[in-house]
C-alpha cells in the first residue's frame, strides 16, 4: 500500500510503498476512504510534541471494514462495513475505561501517543525491510489501517463517505468539549480560533441550541465561514475590542461557556476573560511544547469561574452520539470539508495548514 511517512527532522512526508499491516485479536483492517488533517498532527511533524519517528500520522479516518482480527471477542461490525475511526482508541480494560472514561485511556497514552504503538506494545507497520514505523492513533494516512474495534462505530447511509472522516477528530473533540461544559441550550458560548475544531464547535453549540454563538478569530475568510455555519456574532481579534464586543452581544455579562482551540497562551487567556459569573472555559487546543498561560486568581475565586481542559469525547459512548448527530442534519460534514487532497500531496495540505490558509476541515482522500 502508498503511505504517506514522516521522517523526523521537518514536517515534511514522503509517499511509500509499504506493507498492507495484519489485524491482531480486538481490532479490523481498514480500507482508507479518507483521513482529516489535524493541526495535532503538525505539532508532532514540527517536533512540537514529541513522538518518534519515522511514522505514519493522520488520526481521523473513514473507511470499510475488511478484516476483523482473529480471535476478537464478537461485534455487531463486519467486513465490507462503512466505518467511522475515533481518534482516541480505548484500550477498554484500564481503570479509567473500566470507569467509562475512554478520553482518559492509560493504555492509549502510554502506548500510542508516547510510543506509537498499540496496546500490545508492538506496531502493526514496517517498511519492506522490517524496520519499524511508527502509529499515530490508526496511522490514517495510508490505504490502509488497523484500527482497534472498540475506536469504530458504522457510518450509517446519507452520509458523506469520504467527507464522514472528520467525525472522528474535529467533530468528537467538539462534541467531548461541549459534553465536559455540559453546555445548556441558551446558554451563550465563544470560541476563540475556528479552524477545524473551533468551526466544529459552532455546528455543535448549533444542534445544541446554545445562544448567541460568537466567533472569534483574526482571518476574516474563517470568520465568514464561521458566520455561515450558524455563528450569530463574529469578531476579527485583530482590529476589535473582543471583550466589548462580547459584552455587547451578551447584555453585558459574557459568556456561559468560551471554548479555546488553538492552543497558544494569549487565546487561552483571551478566552478566560471573556466568562461570565460562573462561567465555564474549556480548553481543547493542544499547545506546543511546555507552552503556559497565566489566569488571573481573584476573578478566578470570586466569580466562581471553571477552567477545564477537554482532550475528547468518550469513544465507545459517544461516537455513535456524534454519527447520528450527522446523519440527523446537526452536523454537515460536506460543509466542514473546505479542501481536499490526494494522498500524494497530503504534504502540501499540512504546509497550507501550517500557513494558516484552511477554514474549516481539509481531507485527504485515498485513490485505491
Amino acid at each position: 500500500m502508498r503511505a504517506a511517512i514522516w521522517n523526523g527532522g521537518s514536517p515534511e512526508l514522503v509517499i511509500e510503498t509499504i506493507p498492507v499491516p495484519t489485524p491482531a485479536r480486538g481490532e479490523a483492517l481498514l480500507r482508507v476512504a479518507a483521513c482529516g488533517v489535524c493541526h495535532t498532527d503538525l505539532h508532532v511533524m514540527k517536533a512540537e510534541v514529541a513522538f518518534p519517528p519515522p511514522a505514519v500520522m493522520g488520526h481521523e479516518v473513514s473507511g470499510t471494514i475488511v478484516e476483523i482480527g482473529p480471535g476478537s471477542a464478537p461485534t455487531d461490525l463486519r467486513p465490507g462495513q462503512r466505518v467511522v475511526g475515533a481518534f482516541i482508541m480505548p484500550c477498554t480494560e484500564c481503570e479509567a475505561c473500566r470507569a467509562g472514561r475512554d478520553d482518559m485511556c492509560e493504555a492509549f497514552f502510554e502506548q500510542n501517543r508516547l510510543k506509537g504503538n498499540l496496546f500490545d506494545g508492538t506496531t502493526r507497520l514496517h517498511r519492506p525491510d522490517g524496520t519499524r514505523l511508527s502509529m499515530y492513533s490508526m496511522a490514517g494516512l495510508a490505504e490502509y489501517a488497523v484500527v482497534p474495534l472498540s475506536a469504530l462505530a458504522p457510518l450509517p447511509p446519507g452520509v458523506s463517505f469520504e467527507e464522514a472522516a472528520v467525525l472522528g477528530c474535529a467533530a468528537f473533540t467538539a462534541y467531548g468539549a461541549a459534553a465536559k461544559a455540559e453546555l445548556a441550550a441558551d446558554e451563550s458560548m465563544a470560541i476563540v480560533a475556528t479552524g477545524g475544531v473551533g468551526s466544529s464547535l459552532i455546528q455543535v453549540g448549533r444542534y445544541l441550541g446554545a445562544s448567541p454563538i460568537i466567533a472569534i478569530d483574526i482571518d476574516d475568510d474563517k470568520l465568514a465561514a464561521a458566520s455561515a455555519l450558524g455563528a450569530d456574532v463574529v469578531i476579527n481579534s485583530a482590529r476589535e475590542d473582543v471583550l466589548d464586543r462580547v459584552r455587547e452581544a451578551t447584555g453585558g455579562k459574557g459568556v456561559s461557556v468560551a471554548f479555546e482551540a488553538l492552543g497558544r497562551p494569549q487565546t487561552f487567556e483571551l478566552a478566560v476573560s471573556l466568562l461570565r459569573e460562573g462561567g465555564r472555559m474549556v480548553a481543547v487546543g493542544i499547545a506546543a511544547g511546555a507552552a503556559t498561560a497565566a489566569v488571573p486568581i481573584t476573578p478566578l475565586v470570586r466569580r466562581g469561574q471553571v477552567v477545564m481542559g477537554s482532550f475528547g469525547a468518550r469513544t465507545r459512548r459517544d461516537l455513535p452520539r456524534v454519527i447520528e448527530m450527522a446523519a440527523s442534519g446537526g452536523y454537515d460534514v460536506d460543509r466542514a470539508v473546505t479542501r481536499r487532497y490526494s494522498l500524494e500531496h497530503a504534504g502540501d495540505a499540512y504546509a497550507a495548514l501550517d500557513r494558516g490558509e484552511i477554514s474549516g476541515r481539509a481531507i485527504v482522500t485515498m485513490a485505491h
